[in-house]
C-alpha cells in the first residue's frame, strides 16, 4: 500500500466526460498517511441540473449557481494534485472528467490511480453489491453525507486502509497505483459567431435555453443551433 495520494471525488451532472459536466470537486491530500488538506468546491456547471441528480446529490441549482467556474475548478484542481497519485471508488470515471476538462484548458493532468472499486473486485469476488456505500456499509465507515464528493473522497481513503488491514497479504500490486487512460478530444469554447447567432435564434423565436450560453462548447453550440433550427426554423429577415 502507499500512503502518500490525493483521494478524488466527484459528482457530475451524467456519465459522458465529453458531454456532462462537474458539479462537485472533493479531493483530500494524503501524505505519510495522514489528511494534509482539503479542496472542496461547488462547480457552477452553466445547466439546468436533472431531478435524479439533485435527488441523488441534494445539490441544487441554485447551490451550483454558487460554485466556481469550470476553468477556475479544474485549474485549482490540477494545481492540488501536484504529482501525486489519485486514488477513488472507479477512479476511472472521475479521472476522465477532470481529464478531458483539463484537455480542453491545455492543462497537464497525466495520473496513475489506485481504484478501491478494483480492488474490492478481487477481494470479495462473492459480494453482491461493491459499490462505495455497500462496501462503507460492510467496514462500518459512516460518511456524514453519502454522495457528495469530499465525504465520498474521504470515504474511499478509509476504504483503502480497512481492505488493506483486513487482507495484509494480497499482492502488493493489488494496492498500487496503476496508470490511467483517458483520450479525449479538445472540445473548444463557442465562438463569437456562434454565440452571436444563437442569441439572435433564441431571441428570435422567444425561448429559453437550459444551458448558459457563454459555457458551451463549439460543439454543443453547434448542436443546439441545429436543434433549434431543426423545430423552430430560421430566423426570416
Amino acid at each position: 500500500m502507499i500512503d502518500t495520494y490525493i483521494a478524488l471525488d466527484l459528482e457530475t451532472t451524467g456519465l459522458n466526460p465529453s458531454m456532462d459536466r462537474i458539479l462537485e470537486i472533493g479531493a483530500v491530500k494524503v501524505i505519510g498517511g495522514q489528511v494534509e488538506e482539503i479542496y472542496e468546491t461547488l462547480v457552477n456547471p452553466g445547466r439546468k441540473i436533472e431531478k435524479r441528480i439533485e435527488e441523488l446529490t441534494g445539490i441544487t441549482d441554485e447551490m451550483a449557481a454558487e460554485g466556481l467556474d469550470t476553468r477556475t475548478a479544474v485549474t485549482e484542481l490540477v494545481e492540488f494534485c501536484e504529482d501525486l497519485p489519485l486514488l477513488g471508488h472507479n477512479i476511472l470515471f472521475d479521472y476522465s472528467f477532470v481529464k478531458q476538462n483539463a484537455i480542453n484548458l491545455n492543462l497537464p493532468f497525466e495520473k496513475e490511480g489506485i481504484d478501491t472499486l478494483k480492488i474490492a473486485r478481487v477481494l470479495f469476488p462473492e459480494m453482491e453489491h461493491r459499490g462505495l456505500q455497500a462496501l462503507c456499509s460492510y467496514y462500518q465507515i459512516q460518511p456524514e453525507k453519502a454522495h457528495r464528493a469530499a465525504f465520498d473522497a474521504l470515504a474511499a481513503m478509509e476504504l483503502y486502509h480497512r481492505m488493506g488491514e483486513q487482507f495484509p497479504d494480497s499482492p502488493e500490486e493489488l494496492f498500487a497505483p496503476k496508470m490511467l487512460i483517458y483520450k479525449g478530444r479538445k472540445r473548444g469554447p463557442i465562438t463569437p459567431a456562434q454565440k452571436g447567432y444563437l442569441n439572435d435564434l433564441i431571441k428570435y423565436h422567444k425561448i429559453a435555453l437550459e444551458e448558459s450560453v457563454d459555457s458551451l462548447t463549439k460543439n454543443e453550440a453547434s448542436r443546439i443551433i441545429d436543434r433549434i433550427i431543426l423545430e423552430y426554423g430560421r430566423i426570416q429577415r
